[in-house]
């Protein structure tokens, strides 16, 4: 069987106004590991449809469970605030320094 790359685990939402559920067809593990274990829970939100020959998995989502947040790059002034902020709280990166 065939590995793909990460350049080829591609993610296609398929999104429209008018229609509900969308349609998420992924070939990310750590996406579709998430997507079954909602399918799972909330079936009445989130259903497994099936794969394809290549290893994409199709869910069916509800259009609220899913949001696409685009952000502006952070200032000079922020990332140093936010630098000396986590500095004086001990911590460094994800990790707490102890």
């Amino acid at each position: 069987m065939y590995k793909l790359t990460k350049k080829e685990r591609d993610t296609e939402i398929y999104y429209n106004q008018s229609d509900d559920p969308m349609q998420i067809r992924t070939n990310d593990p750590k996406l579709i590991r998430r997507l079954a274990e909602l399918s799972e829970e909330y079936p009445d939100l989130c259903r497994y449809i099936g794969k394809d020959e290549i290893c994409g998995s199709y869910f069916e989502v509800d259009k609220k469970r899913i949001s696409i947040h685009v952000t502006r790059p952070y200032s000079d002034e922020r990332r140093r605030k936010q630098s000396e902020w986590a500095k004086e709280h001990g911590l460094k990166g994800n990790q707490r320094q102890d």
